[in-house]
């Protein structure tokens, strides 16, 4: 068991006055319980209720006043209720319905008790009349591992250490950390896989607990579908998100099938609410707000990198790869970024998007669009030179300011670059391990700009 930044999330719950019940979503696997089990050393009783058991959902299936349905879970639990601080965790919540709707009750009746909720495909597996308790519920986002909870794993604190305290991270790091994140852009991150490799440092030995992995989602596409057609649809639509993974995708025919745009719009799409996927959509938007057009084809995004990398069959040319970006025409490197860019948030309406202009003679893409404050910043995944970068200068030649990023394996730096039309651009270089503080790496650049700059 190692620590999660979300434990950062749920203690400044914890702390809310206004707290109302949580409900942490996530893929199976990405830890959920786990982080909630460490997180319950905080209390003073912690009562664990797992709702794929019959006699622990049936607590919740009694019609009991919400008194009485306390009452019933402390004497399941063989518990009686103190005068410290409590927390429920119920686990597999979308095999009840009933004990969704009791979310309210806790909200409403008992403030001071702390309750969270987990479970996978909570929109997709609840019958449409039962609806979550709007306005008396929050939400949190869970992920598979970031390169700094990768480095707390393998308990390499003092990688950890500087990119946590220091901006910018000194030149003497870069080597280490870029070893460090070549191991993770193979593994990925999921929790298990990273653990295993953690106390065996064989990546071979990763290979069952990877199959393991996918035959369980595979298991579970009976629990997503409506019906036995349905369940064939995103069968199939599970077997091939790993080899599209990474590029523009069309619905009609995906992996080359048979089935049509509508099908398999929906069981990506139900994919997506399950997150084990994620569909990019691109934005023609300069400055905010940044606007998805959702009717252009979106690039897919897979739960993890190292499951990419495993049934991809990338594993190989990756280990033996100078540097990450040069393996599947650049792509596993802009799916690591990807990654690391959705890790960093835990809201369950984060939308990563990419860049996009298309027009009859000339066409236009940026790997990615983040917004910081008032700004839309273009991101690159790029080794090329920094002359290369046309699309991205296509962005800054349109929009409203002079920042973008470039990620890459070389050492962190800002540059002073004029675009193809002769605009002023400052890009900052950065490597890919610091790709989960950008956000403060943009802030920099943007201070040192400043200060840089004549005043006018």
């Amino acid at each position: 068991m190692f620590n999660r930044d979300i434990l950062k999330e749920l203690s400044s719950w914890k702390e809310k006055k206004a707290r109302k019940p949580l409900i942490l979503r996530g893929a199976r696997q990405v830890g959920k319980t786990t982080a909630i089990n460490l997180f319950s050393e905080q209390f003073d009783q912690y009562l664990y209720l797992n709702l794929e058991i019959k006699a622990e959902r049936d607590i919740f299936e009694q019609d009991h006043s919400i008194e009485k349905l306390l009452q019933a879970i402390f004497f399941h639990k063989n518990q009686v209720k103190g005068n410290g601080s409590v927390l429920i965790f119920i686990d597999e919540i979308q095999n009840s319905p009933s004990a969704v709707s009791c979310l309210r009750y806790f909200y409403e009746s008992f403030p001071d008790m702390y309750v969270i909720a987990a479970g996978s495909l909570l929109e997709t597996l609840i019958d449409t009349h039962i609806s979550f308790p709007v306005g008396r519920v929050e939400y949190l986002v869970m992920k598979p591992l970031s390169f700094k909870e990768f480095l707390s794993a393998l308990s390499e604190t003092a990688s950890l250490d500087i990119l946590n305290k220091t901006v910018p991270v000194p030149d003497f790091a870069h080597d280490k950390l870029m070893k460090l994140f070549h191991i993770y852009a193979v593994i990925g991150g999921m929790p298990e896989i990273v653990e295993k490799y953690s106390d065996q440092k064989d990546i071979i030995a990763l290979n069952s607990i990877f199959d393991s992995l996918i035959v369980s989602y595979l298991d579970d596409v009976e629990k997503y579908a409506r019906n036995r057609t349905m369940a064939n649809v995103i069968r199939h639509a599970v077997s091939n998100a790993f080899y599209e993974a990474g590029s523009r995708i069309k619905f009609q025919g995906f992996g080359n099938s048979d089935y049509k745009s509508r099908e398999m719009s929906e069981a990506l799409k139900v994919l997506e609410k399950a997150m084990l996927i994620y569909l990019l959509y691109p934005s023609s938007s300069v400055s905010p707000p940044l606007q998805p057009n959702i009717k252009k084809s979106p690039k897919l995004q897979v739960l993890d990198t190292g499951m990419l990398n495993y049934f991809g069959g990338f594993q190989k040319d990756l280990f033996e790869a100078n540097g990450i970006d040069s393996v599947y025409q650049g792509k596993i490197a802009e799916h690591i970024v990807g990654q690391e860019l959705l890790a960093a948030e835990t809201s369950p309406l984060f939308k990563l998007q990419f860049w996009n202009r298309e027009k009859k003679q000339s066409s236009a893409e940026v790997d990615f669009l983040i917004q910081y404050e008032n700004l839309l910043i273009p991101i690159e995944v790029k080794s090329a030179a920094t002359g290369r970068l046309r699309s991205l200068h296509q962005f800054i030649d349109r929009a409203p300011h002079q920042y973008a990023v470039r990620i890459y394996s070389g050492k962190l730096e800002i540059n002073r670059i004029s675009t193809l039309n002769g605009n002023e651009c400052t890009l900052l270089n950065i490597p890919f391990y610091l790709t989960g503080s950008i956000t403060a790496y943009i802030e920099w650049m943007i201070s040192s700009d400043r200060m840089v700059q004549p005043a006018k």
